[in-house]
């Protein structure tokens, strides 16, 4: 068990976990958000378009974001390195708002999410250590799979509990997708919420990059959603001026009508089939896989997954290879939907071998 623990050394030290406790510290909680403000001001934590990048860290992430045509931009995005008090663990997370307040439920979220999932990660942890009668080191990579899994269903929930009894923020027609990401070590467990999208760029052995889809865009026309949203009598159907846009509707109001069958808030239509619960999976990556790009769906309804690998991986500057993402799918927006409102569009490039990078990149800075 000595092996399994001194992974989590780092954070373990922060919430000052004991061996025979039945719980965590009371102010758990308290320490994650503590956590979260000292790495912001270490500069550790990006929260506009950017770059991150921490010396000896295998990390790089590109942030980039873009305002749409139809108000105020509801997209918003974090990237933590050292997340949890781990040198070289890094949490990324991309947020999509929607609604009248969309976008005070996007930012909120992506304030709570990291803290609550530090909080309930360390709760599991604890609780798996004191289970003497597991053995970790049987089947390491399950058993850290599953306690990732169980904090980020947790975290979740405990978010979207949250977002309800906010009295600042109407979350009732609002909500927000949440696609994040933690890289430790050669793992990266991605959990989503809603249809933005984590797309991997691996190469192949003749050397070309092809890109693997690691998430499920969770629209509402998807048989196992749309059976869950039926059979809590809600609605989806096309609008006769949106053929093959489905939406997810009251049973008896043509409203809210949401593109998405998964999204934190959106209270009006929880009872109805709405899920908040993420999808959870881990990939193991290797010197074949070279990074990861986390993009709103306004990315990924104009830019194949291929056109996204090659645009990155083509890109001279990796700190500007988010820019110039977004900046390729506006263009396509405005030739592929002509008379339709350009989407808010959001990209987060995560580069796996940092190595390779130029050294002159400081930290969370700004491409111009």
């Amino acid at each position: 068990m000595g092996h399994f623990s001194s992974m989590f050394n780092g954070l373990a030290q922060s919430f000052s976990l004991r061996k025979g406790r039945n719980s965590v510290n009371e102010d758990g909680q308290e320490i994650a958000a503590e956590l979260a403000k000292e790495a912001k001001k270490n500069g550790l934590i990006l929260r506009s378009s950017g770059c991150v990048r921490v010396d000896g860290s295998r990390n790089f992430a590109s942030v980039f974001s873009k305002r749409g045509e139809k108000g105020v931009n509801q997209d918003c995005s974090i990237v933590w390195e050292e997340f949890g008090c781990q040198a070289g663990m890094i949490f990324c997370g991309i947020f999509d708002g929607h609604g009248p307040w969309g976008h005070f439920v996007a930012k909120k979220v992506r304030e709570l999410m990291p803290s609550s999932l530090l909080y309930n990660w360390q709760q599991t942890l604890a609780q798996t250590l004191l289970d003497l009668d597991m053995d970790l080191e049987s089947d390491k990579k399950h058993h850290i799979f599953n306690i990732w899994k169980h904090s980020y269903m947790k975290a979740c929930a405990a978010v979207d509990q949250e977002l309800e009894r906010l009295r600042k923020i109407d979350s009732f027609y609002s909500g927000t997708t949440a696609l994040t990401i933690v890289r430790q070590g050669e793992l990266i467990y991605i959990a989503n919420v809603g249809d933005s999208r984590a797309v991997l760029a691996t190469t192949l052995d003749d050397g070309s990059l092809v890109p693997v889809q690691l998430t499920v865009d969770f629209k509402p026309n998807l048989p196992e959603e749309a059976e869950r949203i039926t059979q809590c009598n809600g609605r989806v159907f096309c609008l006769a001026d949106e053929p093959g846009v489905h939406r997810v509707w009251l049973p008896d109001v043509e409203s809210p009508g949401l593109a998405m069958s998964r999204a934190l808030g959106d209270y009006c239509v929880k009872d109805f089939g709405l899920s908040s619960v993420p999808e959870v999976t881990q990939r193991h990556i290797t010197s074949k896989d070279q990074f990861v790009v986390l993009a709103t769906d306004g990315v990924w309804d104009v830019v194949s997954n291929q056109e996204a690998v090659q645009i990155v991986s083509s890109t001279p500057d990796q700190a500007k290879s988010a820019k110039r993402l977004v900046e390729f799918a506006v263009r396509a927006w405005k030739r592929k939907r002509r008379g339709i409102a350009v989407d808010d569009i959001s990209a987060i490039c995560l580069f796996f071998h940092s190595s390779t990078l130029s050294h002159q990149v400081p930290l969370a800075t700004t491409p111009k």
